[in-house]
């Protein structure tokens, strides 16, 4: 009987008066195969079954953040993780279901890495004319922003280079293989798929500096209102940097739902994101960068009522 009262108490304590927890099923739609994307998904997910023990994760690959972000409109996908253009961009556009997006967590930038052999002679993305380059899947940010800045440094994406569909599971062995020239990626620092293939082959990331982030700026839609000058550090791939840091293009991260999704799931689906930084930032490396002084700002999207209601709870 004791057992039983003691039970009681317990659960009430897990689950406070008044309060549900949430049940069901959730659908994850996370990235490409050995993208960052897909790594912090599978992570994610330990965490989510701690702590929401009645509903089941299911995560799916995608080709990334356009596919993501039109899954989750669609309702194909419950929660995602998104690039801010590609969620300005389909916005912009009026994709089916847009207005329905809502946003849970500012998480972590995505660095553009243009990465080519180191004896290739490519020393910018101008050098680029003429070669046969990985620019991502069609569904990804990776093709988003390759565009872009392919048409920043006065090239046009199709008949200026060979572009090559592919993603990052895929890209790093056919430069090793010859291949490719050089391909674009767009991802938290380090990207394990680029830090083994630096680890075996002689690599380079080619700079995409300040002049050419401007050009980005003046040439592409508003929604390029989103990328900014970053520097990725000399330590991010030591091997492949030679200790120099390298200047490039940064892009937010957002973890993205819908109004669909009631307000307590999507406040325990924030939540663990937020507490489980630590834990999964030591596997991958850009989940540490989540913080909570920043997670609230999901521009171009509001906030979802179950995430406003945990950034208030959280509030000092």
């Amino acid at each position: 009987m004791a057992a039983l009262v003691m039970a009681g108490l317990l659960a009430w304590w897990l689950v406070p008066l008044g309060e549900k927890s949430p049940s069901g099923s959730v659908k994850f739609s996370t990235g490409a195969t050995s993208g960052v994307y897909e790594r912090y998904g599978y992570l994610l997910k330990e965490d989510l079954a701690k702590d929401l023990p009645n509903v089941s994760i299911e995560l799916l690959t995608s080709e990334g953040s356009q596919e993501n972000i039109s899954r989750v409109a669609a309702g194909k996908a419950d929660f995602t993780i998104a690039t801010a253009d590609a969620v300005a961009k389909y916005r912009r556009d009026d994709g089916p279901g847009a207005d329905r997006l809502r946003g849970c967590a500012r998480l972590y930038d995505d660095y553009v890495q243009l990465i080519a052999a180191k004896d290739s002679g490519i020393e910018s993305a101008q050098g680029l004319r003429g070669k046969r380059v990985g620019v991502g899947q069609e569904g990804s940010g990776v093709r988003l922003i390759a565009d872009r800045l392919l048409s920043a440094a006065g090239l046009h994406p199709k008949k200026d280079v060979t572009p090559v569909s592919a993603g990052i599971d895929t890209m790093p062995g056919l430069l090793e293989s010859g291949e490719l020239d050089a391909f674009f990626w767009s991802g938290g620092l380090p990207t394990l798929a680029v830090q083994q293939l630096s680890e075996r082959f002689d690599i380079k990331l080619v700079p995409l500096d300040d002049p050419l982030v401007d050009k980005l700026h003046d040439t592409a839609p508003v929604d390029t209102r989103y990328y900014r000058s970053a520097m990725m550090p000399a330590d991010a791939y030591k091997k492949a940097q030679d200790g120099t840091a390298v200047p490039t293009v940064a892009v937010a991260n957002l973890l993205v739902t819908t109004d669909r999704i009631d307000a307590e799931l999507t406040e325990g689906f924030t939540r663990t994101v937020i507490k489980s930084r630590d834990r999964i930032g030591k596997k991958v490396h850009p989940a540490q960068l989540v913080d909570l002084r920043t997670a609230i700002y999901t521009d171009p999207l509001r906030l979802h009522d179950g995430a406003l209601r945990y950034y208030r709870s959280v509030k000092p």
